[in-house]
């Protein structure tokens, strides 16, 4: 599962307008759709870390969303917000495949916990190795890079851009898959903001000693290989 991109499904413009806004401080990377169709369309397009579930949305149900996320190649984990609150719709949520169930009002430092504890969870049987390259290595499901068993400190989105070009590391990853990736879905970010992460994280990468080389591959993108 790549990076932190998150989707959120609520048709409360108030409510969406403050998880937006706490979850992007947090450094997740965030769409919003505010029905089942549109929520449907963006499965089918993009893979998600997590996605945040409203349960009474204007064309149905959130819950016919699970099984469309569940088959994805790398599903998401879904966690429900919701103000179904009865015990027989918590146990309806989680059996049909949610990974954690969050009644409304809530506090959203909680959800910003929950997501983050649902994203560290794996599907039963999954147990992706780490992946080494140079003398770094990164553990897919801890989020943790390492230079020669020393922890790399990095921020959120240049974590995200990390796992992102190391999972396809000696192979050029195009410019626009790392914009939608690390941004969303119709973000308005400047011209440079991929362009600073970059660097930021090939200082980074230099700085450890990784051997690493993050290279520009002018008029497509980026590429993470071993020096």
């Amino acid at each position: 599962m790549e990076g932190t991109r998150v989707l959120l499904v609520e048709d409360d413009p108030a409510l969406a307008r403050e998880i937006v806004r706490v979850l992007e401080r947090d450094g997740w990377c965030l769409d919003h759709v505010s029905c089942l169709a549109e929520a449907f369309e963006a499965v089918i397009q993009y893979p998600y870390r997590a996605i945040l579930l409203d349960r009474r949305l204007p064309d149905g149900d959130g819950i016919a969303l699970v099984p469309a996320a569940r088959a994805r190649p790398s599903a998401p984990s879904i966690i429900f917000l919701t103000a179904r609150d009865e015990i027989a719709d918590r146990i309806e949520g989680l059996d049909a495949g949610a990974d954690d169930y969050l009644v409304k009002p809530f506090a959203l430092q909680e959800l910003l916990a929950r997501l983050r504890a649902a994203c560290r969870r794996l599907p039963a049987g999954r147990k992706p190795e780490p992946i080494v390259a140079g003398r770094l290595s990164f553990d897919p499901v801890s989020r943790e890079a390492q230079v020669s068993g020393r922890s790399l400190s990095l921020r959120r989105r240049e974590l995200a851009l990390l796992e992102l070009l190391i999972s396809r590391v000696g192979r050029v990853v195009q410019k626009t898959h790392l914009d939608t990736e690390l941004y969303g879905i119709g973000a308005e970010v400047s011209g440079n903001a991929l362009e600073t992460q970059v660097s930021r994280l090939r200082r980074a990468l230099d700085e450890a000693d990784s051997g690493l080389e993050l290279r520009t591959i002018r008029g497509v993108g980026y590429m993470l290989r071993a020096c």
